[in-house]
């Protein structure tokens, strides 16, 4: 009950101050003084309404610098936009133009161009592949190759090889003396799809000039070993027909008697020039059936010897020098390694300088003929010179000696057919990959020098 009482009084006495809210705007009569309360009003509305100000003039700031910033970034936007936009139109001529170069290229180039992708299928096709095939690109494309042009000397498994292998693949195919093509395969790789490209290069015009300048070198050489043939056999015939006669004139006088040493000479003589011709010959038949397809280790000192023993019985001239007259001096280094080449050949060219020595040494009539041979090791090398002090070579025939008899000139050659020498420089600079040189000059000789690999 007592709680109750205190509740009640509490909540009177809370009413009571709530309802009186003004009371200092009261007077003690307790009439109101509403001049205070419309001046009290006024500060709050004012103190209110500055506030706002404030508040709005922040926020009036803040929004002008937004906007600046806004303005700032339209226009950093537009311009970036500008230079994005010119820039994608500058890479867009760009790639216009490369494309328009690169199938320029495709178009202009001198072959046959065939893009193909996993499929098989025609995906490029230039000009000369319209031109070859008469088949123009809107007829091709798509198509299976074989289906477009059937003609073409490929089969699809060499394409899917080089497809799964990604290895570039060259074929040759000819026909001799009617066309030769050269073919090359290869595979293009990108992230989406894999294709191949079939070049086909005719050659046709190519190979046939090369053909008739082979064919003319070879003619070429041929006339040398022939007229060098001849020259050589002549000798001795010229020999045996001068003893037949010298011998038939002497029978035919009444003094036989008197005369038989004399013809028994005679007689020996022709024998020895028939011996010579024979050996000759022989060696040109050795020459012709020993050529082998693989290089073999030599030693060139024992070839260079031979050599020298096989032109003891070959150059001998009855009426002047005969090859074993010629003193001969041999300087071979210790230690010399083998080398891999054409044995045959080779001997054939040390037998061709030591010709060339004879009959120069034979035309120089010296009271001393003389050979000196070298061979040494100079590095990656061999070294081979065979020098003599027989007639000098002038400038000139220095100039046609290695040359080939049938090319062309704009003067006369100066060295006869039968003293040349370009067989034997076709032999160490095209079969052995060396060189070979020559230097003359009355005072210190002719010398031949070769220089061969030893690998």
């Amino acid at each position: 009950m007592k709680k109750c009482l205190a509740a009640l009084l509490l909540s009177s006495v809370s009413f009571h101050a709530y309802a009186d809210i003004f009371w200092r705007f009261r007077n003690p009569d307790g009439t109101t003084k509403w001049q205070w309360v419309a001046n009290f009003s006024s500060s709050v509305l004012i103190l209110t309404l500055l506030i706002v100000m404030i508040f709005l003039l922040l926020s009036n700031r803040r929004a002008g610098r937004a906007n600046r910033e806004l303005k700032d970034i339209k226009a950093t936007l537009e311009d970036r936009v500008a230079r994005r936009t010119a820039s994608l139109i500058e890479t867009t001529e760009a790639l216009k133009s490369r494309e328009e170069y690169i199938t320029n290229i495709v178009e202009s180039m001198p072959l046959m161009l065939i893009g193909l992708n996993q499929r098989m299928e025609i995906i490029q096709w230039n000009q000369v592949a319209e031109t070859s095939t008469g088949r123009p690109i809107a007829s091709v494309l798509g198509k299976n190759l074989w289906e477009a042009y059937p003609a073409i000397t490929l089969t699809p498994d060499q394409v899917a090889e080089v497809l799964q292998t990604k290895k570039t693949m060259a074929i040759k195919h000819s026909q001799r003396d009617q066309y030769y093509f050269d073919i090359t395969i290869y595979a293009l790789t990108d992230k989406d799809e894999t294709g191949v490209v079939i070049l086909v290069d005719d050659i046709t015009k190519q190979m046939k000039a090369e053909n008739k300048v082979s064919e003319r070198d070879k003619i070429s050489a041929m006339g040398e070993l022939a007229s060098a043939m001849a020259y050589d056999i002549n000798l001795p015939l010229q020999s045996i027909l001068s003893s037949l006669l010298n011998a038939q004139e002497k029978l035919s006088s009444n003094e036989v008697s008197a005369i038989k040493s004399e013809l028994l000479d005679t007689l020996k003589n022709a024998c020895f020039s028939g011996k010579q011709a024979s050996a000759i010959i022989q060696n040109l038949l050795d020459l012709a059936s020993s050529h082998h397809h693989e290089k073999a280790p030599a030693d060139i000192k024992v070839l260079m010897d031979q050599s020298i023993n096989l032109a003891g019985s070959l150059f001998t001239d009855l009426s002047g020098l005969r090859f074993g007259d010629i003193h001969i001096t041999r300087h071979y280094h210790e230690g010399l390694p083998h080398i891999p080449c054409y044995h045959s050949e080779l001997q054939q060219v040390f037998v061709r300088l030591l010709r060339n020595a004879f009959h120069s040494l034979n035309k120089a009539s010296h009271e001393n003929p003389a050979i000196n041979i070298e061979i040494s090791e100079f590095y990656d090398s061999l070294w081979i010179k065979v020098q003599h002090n027989g007639k000098a070579l002038s400038p000139l025939e220095q100039e046609d000696i290695f040359q080939p008899f049938f090319s062309i000139s704009d003067r006369d050659p100066a060295c006869p057919v039968e003293h040349r020498l370009s067989y034997s420089y076709f032999i160490i600079t095209d079969h052995h990959d060396g060189q070979m040189s020559v230097t003359s000059d009355e005072k210190f000789g002719t010398c031949f020098n070769i220089q061969l690999p030893l690998v």
